[in-house]
């Protein structure tokens, strides 16, 4: 993974950086909410992306593989995450594995990682993410 793009996250505090070929971009916002707009609105600039996150659930996971990036690295990831890239053969590097991920209280399972954990695949999980939005509105 690139150590530029994994420094820019963590000196500027940002939550994500992707970089696809000579354009980085960088965002603030938590969850999963900027994937899941690159994903509606601009698609094709993930695909092909190194993406350098600072915490990757198995939605976020799932919306990085369905963007089509080439190449992960998560501060934490949660074991669901690491399993549905390593299904799908993506390179990621990671500092911390955790069971799964936590909600901003710290008390109890994220609402998207609970929502996607049985999805078996990319698509499932998209599809979940997307009912569980749906309701939630």
């Amino acid at each position: 993974m690139d150590k530029e793009l994994i420094d820019m996250l963590h000196e500027s505090n940002y939550s994500c950086v992707i970089r696809k070929g000579k354009v980085t971009r960088t965002f603030v916002r938590r969850g999963i909410k900027d994937l899941y707009e690159l994903i509606a609105h601009e698609k094709s600039f993930l695909s092909g992306a190194r993406v350098a996150d600072k915490v990757v659930g198995k939605a976020a996971a799932g919306l990085m593989i369905i963007g089509g990036v080439k190449e992960v690295y998560a501060d934490v990831i949660s074991s669901p995450a690491l399993a549905l890239f390593q299904q799908y053969g993506l390179p990621v590097s990671y500092g911390k594995e955790v069971d799964h991920i936590v909600d901003r209280t710290g008390t109890d399972w994220c609402p998207m990682e609970r929502a996607t954990f049985s999805a078996r695949d990319a698509a499932e999980t998209y599809r979940f993410i997307t009912d569980f939005l749906n309701q939630n509105k």
